[in-house]
């Protein structure tokens, strides 16, 4: 297989590690080993204690499989299949999608929820969000785009980069739309529980529809994006057989420590869950009033529930230009939306780290100091 480079961790290759500040990552802020552990029961202690580092049951350690399923009113452990988010994700296309598939997926959005189908040789059409009305994604929209041989609807919410989210009702339209029309439903579900109210979020849509796939992990709303673990859920017996099967030409099984530590943190989802939406919370109240006070550089669209949002950038010099400079002479680090082929000067902004107040005010600086006398 071929594939297209992937921008946006072309992107993070190159500068994330190198620079100071970093202001367009998706993750919050990231627990330390110390911290996690002291929030083992003495269940998990055990098991981290007398750890042997040999091979894991392939689809998932038994006791994190049953936390799993606590996210979900309806899926069993056997239902289940512990594995690393972005291979989640390249092996649940594969089993899937064939060459002339047509696949309809939320844009902008990760490269790997519609560039795997590319690469397939599906046709792939892209549903768009209306940004004037606060990124809104509209289901007739949607309804539009498909096909007699569309295979695939794969959805985002909420929505990576502009932290957009619909509602109980959208969510079951378009649960309709694939139940008539015998089409699959890839819900990528990484920024669950970052919702800044709780009576906006969704169900997950594998608890709604025999067919959707739900793709869910510790990366984002756990702030352990460094464990790599991740899993996938379906009511669909047939298309998680044949991904344990694909399994096994890639990862085959997980790694033994992230497995226990990944259930020492489902067994405090609540408290960790609350400390990432405080830091969310505090970081939005300062990007609300730095937006204000440069209307003029930004247009902001305010996010409803993640740890990003998709500004616009209204100077007088393109967005990749803005953040070449921002990084040379400033060390701070924002995604353009180029990386996600998106047209215009938009750009992905973090906000689920501790210190990006302090990334924000070399933005700051940056604008009143610098911007003007530069050409």
């Amino acid at each position: 297989m071929k594939i297209k480079p992937f921008e946006l961790e072309r992107f993070f290759a190159k500068y994330e590690f190198n620079t100071p500040y970093l202001l367009s990552c998706s993750d919050c802020e990231a627990f330390t080993l110390n911290k996690l552990l002291k929030m083992a029961d003495d269940e998990t202690k055990n098991l981290w204690h007398n750890l042997k580092l040999s091979y894991t049951e392939s689809s998932g350690h038994p006791l994190l499989k049953q936390e799993i399923a606590k996210f979900h009113t309806s899926i069993l452990p056997d239902e289940i299949n512990v594995l690393v988010p972005e291979e989640g994700i390249f092996i649940a296309m594969n089993c899937i999608l064939e060459n002339g598939d047509h696949v309809i997926s939320t844009f902008p959005g990760y490269q790997s929820l519609y560039e795997i189908a590319n690469t397939i040789g599906c046709k792939v059409s892209g549903w768009e969000p209306v940004k004037q009305n606060n990124w809104f994604f509209d289901v007739e929209k949607l309804a539009s785009l498909i096909r007699p041989e569309t295979k695939l609807i794969v959805i985002n919410f909420p929505h990576n980069p502009t932290g957009a989210i619909i509602n109980h009702k959208q969510q079951l339209g378009i649960i309709e739309l694939c139940r008539e029309k015998n089409i699959l439903l890839f819900s990528d579900e990484m920024y669950r529980f970052l919702e800044y109210n709780e009576k906006d979020r969704l169900p997950s849509a594998s608890d709604l529809y025999e067919n959707a796939i739900s793709l869910f992990g510790l990366s984002k709303s756990f702030a352990l994006p460094g464990l790599r673990i991740g899993w996938l859920v379906s009511k669909n017996k047939k298309l998680m057989d044949e991904i344990a099967r694909f399994k096994d030409y890639t990862t085959i099984c997980n790694n033994a420590p992230g497995e226990i530590l990944a259930i020492i943190a489902l067994r405090n989802r609540s408290n960790i869950f609350r400390r990432n939406l405080e830091i969310i919370k505090r970081n939005l109240a300062v990007l609300d009033s730095f937006f204000l006070k440069y209307s003029n550089y930004f247009s902001w669209n305010k996010s409803n529930a993640g740890s990003i949002a998709f500004p616009e950038f209204l100077g007088n010099i393109g967005i990749d230009e803005f953040c070449k400079r921002l990084i040379e002479k400033e060390g701070v680090m924002i995604l353009p939306s180029s990386v996600y082929n998106y047209p215009g000067n938009h750009f992905r902004i973090g906000f689920g780290r501790k210190n990006m107040p302090e990334a924000l005010e070399r933005v700051e600086q940056y604008l009143n100091e610098k911007f003007y006398n530069e050409k």
